[in-house]
């Protein structure tokens, strides 16, 4: 009995131990970064840059306009690596969140949270909705809206008068008032948002996102600024790019590449640019900036 006792003992301990042993380097690492982040912070602040896919990183890391810390060039936490450099002479931390709203809500406050941030720029992919805009081109939407959030209904199914809007899928029949349509509609919700200024546990409807008046202003006055039409002298845009400032974006975690659901955004809600995958940043912090570079034109959004 004994001796099966201390069997059953050293098969917890071969099981367990290097688990331990993991636990143990994992906390060992994380207490290290931290310490590293406390002296970084000193030297701070830091302007916060964020990308979603590795193509992304790539074009970004290709332009050689980033440099990297001579002592220390990255932190590593969760996952992610915080690179941290100057820009044209100003500090900065990069940071690949990775594909997902989740992911880059996650990484956006985790950057806030630990980090001396004046504010964050975040670029990622999007399409154009809106026909005068162009490839290259570049705008600053003065409002967001997250489009993610929706029930899809039965087609008999009652209308909620709380939607902020609906589709209707059998309007888009082909040829139209022939045959029955058994997709309903999708009613879309507004988020939930928490604010420090709210009570507790209680969150307030909000559909758009309202850009600070203090970073649209200082976009304004980008107007007027000479874009690059050609990358060389065999690859150039069909027209010279513009700078736009005041439309409207969305953002979900839905790829769109139809040009029906893109209609129904530009004309029902005068959306003009659907972004893939960004956090929607009042919900983080009121003081958040993001700048997002999308493939149809470039988008820069400040929260």
């Amino acid at each position: 009995m004994a001796a099966k006792q201390v069997l059953s003992y050293l098969v917890v301990l071969v099981f367990f131990s290097p688990l331990a042993i993991f636990a143990s380097a994992k906390q060992s690492n994380r207490l290290k970064a931290l310490r590293m982040i406390k002296e970084l912070n000193h030297k701070g602040p830091y302007i916060g840059l964020i990308t979603v896919f590795p193509p992304e990183e790539a074009a970004f890391f290709a332009t050689e306009a980033f440099r990297p810390h001579p002592e220390h060039p990255f932190v590593d936490l969760s996952g992610r690596r915080f690179r941290l450099g100057k820009i044209n002479g100003k500090k900065v931390i990069y940071v690949r969140c990775g594909v997902g709203m989740v992911n880059a809500a996650a990484a956006t406050q985790q950057m806030l949270d630990l980090f001396d941030i004046t504010g964050i720029i975040h670029f990622g992919i999007a399409g154009n909705v809106n026909n005068s805009m162009s490839i290259g081109d570049v705008t600053i939407p003065k409002q967001f809206a997250h489009t993610g959030i929706w029930d899809w209904l039965n087609p008999n199914a009652k209308l909620d008068p709380n939607y902020v809007a609906h589709l209707d899928i059998e309007s888009y029949n082909i040829p139209k008032g022939h045959g029955s349509n058994l997709l309903g509609h999708i009613g879309y919700n507004s988020e939930q948002y928490f604010s420090e200024s709210g009570d507790p546990d209680s969150a307030k409807p909000l559909l758009w996102a309202p850009i600070s008046e203090h970073w649209l202003q200082v976009a304004a006055n980008l107007q007027g600024i000479t874009l690059e039409q050609c990358v060389n002298s065999t690859l150039c845009l069909p027209e010279k790019p513009k700078l736009v400032v005041g439309l409207r974006g969305s953002t979900a975690n839905i790829f769109i590449d139809n040009a029906a659901y893109r209609n129904f955004l530009f004309k029902g809600h005068g959306i003009s640019n659907f972004i893939l995958i960004i956090t929607y940043g009042s919900l983080i912090s009121r003081s958040v900036i993001y700048y997002i570079f999308i493939n149809k034109s470039i988008i820069c959004l400040f929260i």
